[in-house]
């Protein structure tokens, strides 16, 4: 059975609010902290603690209790926002 390797990063750190991996192949891919909820309203201290996870396919920020899949932040799959009740 043929297997798909998976996304990871080999390095992770928060730029202006922008959270930046460097892939196995050199590129630099960089998202947003405001595609995720408990990073948008973090304080920079506290975002710039982030650690690579699971062999580079996670990120991880403890005191935030919050992980994200690399693979779903390079591909673009953030969560949805919430609706507001009218």
């Amino acid at each position: 059975m043929e297997t798909v390797e998976q996304i990871r990063a080999v390095r992770c750190w928060v730029e202006n609010r922008r959270v930046c991996l460097e892939l196995p192949d050199q590129r630099v891919f960089s998202f947003p902290v405001s595609k995720y909820p408990l990073l948008s309203n973090a304080a920079d201290d506290l975002l710039r603690k982030v650690q690579l996870r699971l062999h580079g396919r996670a990120l991880r920020w403890e005191e935030l209790d919050e992980d994200i899949l690399v693979e779903d932040a390079v591909l673009g799959r953030f969560p949805r926002a919430k609706a507001v009740a009218a």
